[in-house]
């Protein structure tokens, strides 16, 4: 039986991925073998000796302590992809926002007063202050094409827009599904140089904190406008100001008010809706659930933000191996010359590293004995060690 300790309310979807008679999931659990959160703040919380993997219902895990969990040897899953249509359209509908002007015409038809008469005199009177444009015909960039962005660029082409992209890691897979009419720009500053609409889809890392600032503001045609539904701080807030204030920008849209931001008369601040539809916090509590039922389970380890993807078919003739340990030479010689000591054979293997940190899968004939076990832990470099009967 497996314990998973929930932070936040998860979907009911979700955990009707992790069947009863396996698990046990409550938010007061003690000793769980994992954990399964939403936007619970990690970093404030101690995380007990006996969590062997954690699950992020959502895509970011700035929440999480990511660096100090790989130290540990736990993996931390996220859903990417899974809120990717919620933040599609939310974007989409930012381009609109911005493209008719209607939040301030909105809050201008709100403030009319007077007698039915009096008010559509003023209306017809003042409604040319809200002029807008079509999107057809426009350009849209798209700095960063993972889930999300490639659909945004995909939904952009349908609507008749020209699109840009920009993504020095992109996939394979987003490769095939992005449209064909979407260019390639060379730069972030070239899809700022090139788009009459730019919208950003990157998480939130060093090396994207801050990452249109003043330089790549100063490359926007005059009026362009700027999108912002992946995290607050990949733009510099000051220097948006600046250009909405100059004229180089017509207008920001994102989904994250501030103070600095508040009553600007050219910004739209959402309350970060981004991924709140009822759609999407079932997607990513079943993407979540499942990975880390696999993991528990399996070994197996997909979409984890610190340890390399790895699937091996479960072998059917003995226990299987789970070995965490720094990514340093010989690991691979120590194990499998520790388990031919023992007499156990092995059936199968799969090692991958990724960065400082290295993970290994062994499926063995017959059962490994705990003795090996504390053996393989001795080793100088192993971080955790399961056995998988």
């Amino acid at each position: 039986m497996y314990r998973i300790l929930t932070l936040n309310n998860i979907s009911i979807k979700g955990l009707d991925r992790l069947p009863r008679e396996h698990f046990e999931t409550a938010s007061d659990l003690g000793h769980p073998d994992a954990i399964l959160l939403r936007s619970a703040d990690l970093h404030q919380q101690e995380i007990p000796e006996s969590v062997l993997a954690i699950g992020r219902a959502g895509a970011g895990v700035n929440n999480i302590p990511v660096a100090q969990m790989t130290e540990r040897g736990i993996p931390v899953f996220n859903a990417p992809g899974a809120n990717a249509n919620a933040v599609k359209e939310l974007t989409i509908a930012g381009l609109f926002l911005a493209a008719r002007n209607i939040c301030p015409a909105w809050e201008y038809a709100c403030s009319l007063q007077g007698s039915d008469a009096e008010m559509h005199q003023a209306m017809e009177a003042n409604k040319k202050r809200f002029v807008g444009f079509e999107l057809p015909g426009r350009t849209l960039g798209v700095v960063g094409l993972g889930a999300i962005g490639v659909q945004v660029a995909n939904t952009a082409r349908a609507l008749g827009m020209q699109v840009v992209g920009y993504d020095p890691q992109i996939t394979v897979g987003a490769a095939w599904q992005l449209d064909a009419g979407v260019r390639a720009a060379h730069s972030v500053g070239d899809v700022m140089a090139r788009a009459d609409m730019i919208t950003v889809h990157v998480p939130l890392l060093d090396a994207t904190r801050g990452l249109i600032d003043a330089s790549r503001l100063a490359q926007v045609h005059p009026g362009a406008t700027l999108l912002n539904f992946s995290r607050a701080e990949v733009v510099d807030e000051g220097e948006v100001i600046k250009a909405l204030d100059d004229g180089r920008l017509a207008s920001y849209v994102c989904d994250f008010p501030s103070n600095a931001l508040r009553g600007h008369p050219q910004v739209v601040a959402l309350p970060h809706l981004g991924a709140s539809t009822h759609e999407a916090q079932e997607n990513c509590a079943i993407m979540a659930a499942e990975q880390l039922r696999d993991y528990l389970e399996t070994g197996n380890v997909r979409n984890a933000v610190n340890f390399p993807e790895m699937v091996m078919p479960r072998g059917d003739k003995g226990d299987r191996l789970c070995v965490v340990n720094a990514n340093v030479p010989n690991m691979l010689g120590q194990i499998s010359g520790l388990l031919a000591n023992a007499g156990l054979n092995i059936d199968d293997m799969f090692n991958k590293a990724r960065e400082r940190l290295a993970y290994t899968l062994v499926d063995v004939e017959g059962s490994v004995p705990d003795a090996v076990v504390a053996q393989l832990r001795a080793i100088d470099g192993v971080l955790k060690v399961r056995v998988l009967r």
